[in-house]
């Protein structure tokens, strides 16, 4: 390339890294500036109120102006300047609900004060929830914006279950019972029918809460007050939700994006008092900018000129730039040593370095979702139950059906006569029914059970293993179809006495061809 080529490459490039040099003086006065006045507001903050409470006793349109400006225009939302009333009840109920509960759970035992403060702070995700939902359109249920609002709330609910699970043999498990029971409570900002789901959670969390008062009725006066306080708290949110949120939270038609407002409602939290108090009054000064890589820097001795200089001096070495290159031996190349073609590697060199290991992927975290059973059209839906000590009870009418997914050792009774039942993908789950129109079908499920106690027309199983089936006197013409299934015992009645007659569904068959046509039988064992 002819050296007047390098001259005006190396002027463009020059050029170039000048303007990228004036671009990055410009972003650091930016920094500094807002630096200083993060630490002029901080400095400020403790005489602020005064100062704004006396301007809005002097002129009270004036403050709310003057707020306006400095909120930063009228497009920039601030709860300061449009707090719903339903926010302020929302406020008001965790002040005078919550924080006395949390108070005497402290009196109580440090577990069943952890387990109430994570009970509270459940609550103040929720109040984050609706403080954005006032200000947003309706996002679309189980989106990744949505989901992202809502982990802080599961967060709380799983925290609360480990806590209970890590301590069976407390002496106040009965409390720690009732919490996390009651818990799931919170996720009434997620479903359409709040209101009989805080009754259905706080059925779930009275059978923990009886015990209490039966077992501390005369020991620990505490423990009996902190029960009225903890029930008091899903009557007084069922009365707050029946007066603001009747089918959900409250949404803003007319409002910005839901992700935009729950980033505002997050950032105006602003950093926790603690983390103020162990600094020096203001927040740390940002790190400064990385140094250019294209940044010229003189070096003294022998060594070369670094930055962009030593580049071009590299390149302008001509035929010298090849002396730095290593010549490879006729004994280190394949195609002339046998012995490498046989190994089919290359020894590595003494000085050479072995490259590091490559990082495994980490492993993703799967989110447990909620419970939930509830009537939606004319379908029941009874999902993520695990470990359930009561059973799930339904009454049905004919003309419904009932789902029942991702459950674990969970007994489900349905009273009635039903439509349909259809079991999917769960582990241990009992069923007992009455009656059914069109059937029982059991999906992708282990170690279930059926009792049938009128009559149903048909069981069907599909990819299932270890069930047992009960079937009634009425029931005896029921048809059961299996496939892809093992391990699947009938009983039946006989006589009058209740006695069962355990009946193997085959699993074997003899298949064979007669005149052109397979004939699939039983392959049944003699002897």
């Amino acid at each position: 390339m002819p050296e007047a080529s390098f001259s005006i490459q190396g002027y463009n490039l020059v050029k170039l890294l000048k303007r990228l040099e004036d671009a990055t003086a410009r972003l650091e006065d930016v920094t500094i500036y807002q630096e200083g006045y993060v630490q002029s507001k901080i400095r400020k903050s403790s005489g602020r109120d005064a100062v704004a409470q006396a301007s809005l006793n002097e002129s009270p349109n004036k403050a709310v102006e003057g707020s306006k400006e400095t909120d930063g225009g009228a497009g920039d939302i601030s709860m300061g300047e449009d707090n719903p009333e339903s926010i302020k009840e929302f406020e008001k109920f965790l002040s005078e609900k919550l924080d006395p509960l949390v108070s005497l759970a402290e009196e109580i035992d440090p577990l069943v004060y952890q387990s109430s403060s994570l009970f509270r702070e459940a609550f103040q995700g929720q109040l984050d929830f609706l403080k954005a939902a006032v200000r947003s359109k309706r996002p679309v249920a189980g989106s990744e914006t949505f989901m992202e609002a809502f982990k802080p709330i599961n967060d709380k609910i799983l925290s609360i279950g480990e806590l209970k699970d890590a301590n069976r043999q407390h002496k106040y498990f009965a409390h720690l019972n009732s919490v996390a029971e009651g818990a799931p409570l919170v996720s009434w900002v997620a479903v359409d029918t709040p209101v009989s789901q805080i009754s259905d959670f706080k059925d779930a969390s009275q059978f923990w809460t009886n015990r209490i008062l039966k077992e501390f009725k005369d020991s620990e006066p505490n423990s009996i007050e902190w029960v009225k306080l903890f029930l008091g708290v899903f009557d007084d949110l069922k009365t707050y939700v029946k007066k603001y949120h009747t089918t959900g939270p409250s949404y803003n038609v007319d409002g910005i994006d839901f992700a935009e407002a729950y980033s505002q409602v997050i950032c105006e939290k602003g950093p926790r008092s603690s983390d103020f108090a162990s600094s020096s009054g203001a927040p740390p000064p940002p790190p400064p900018p990385p140094s250019s890589v294209f940044e010229v820097q003189s070096e003294s001795g022998d060594q070369r000129q670094g930055g962009i200089n030593a580049v071009f001096a590299e390149l302008n070495q001509g035929e010298n730039i090849m002396k730095s290159l290593k010549k490879v031996e006729k004994s280190q190349q394949t195609h002339k040593n046998p012995d490498l073609r046989a190994s089919s590697s290359v020894p590595a060199s003494s000085g050479a370095k072995t490259p590091p290991p490559k990082p495994k992927k980490p492993v993703g975290l799967k989110t447990k979702k909620l419970p939930r059973q509830e009537l939606q059209g004319s379908k029941w839906f009874i999902e993520n139950y695990e470990d359930q000590t009561d059973p799930i009870v339904i009454e049905a009418n004919k003309d419904e059906s009932v789902f029942i997914g991702h459950c674990k050792n969970v007994l489900v009774r349905i009273n009635g006569k039903v439509n349909a039942v259809s079991v999917s993908e769960s582990d241990r789950c009992n069923l007992l029914v009455q009656s059914s129109i069109s059937g029982i079908e059991v999906i992708k499920s282990v170690n279930f059970g059926i009792q049938v106690e009128n009559a149903v027309p048909q069981i069907t199983i599909d990819n299932s293993d270890s069930g047992v089936i009960y079937l009634s006197k009425d029931s005896m013409h029921t048809e059961i179809f299996t496939s892809c299934s093992t391990s699947i015992n009938v009983n039946v009645p006989t006589g009058d006495d209740d006695d069962f007659v355990e009946h193997p569904i085959p699993e074997q068959l003899k298949h064979s061809f007669t005149d052109g046509k397979l004939i699939t039988n039983v392959f049944e064992h003699v002897g």
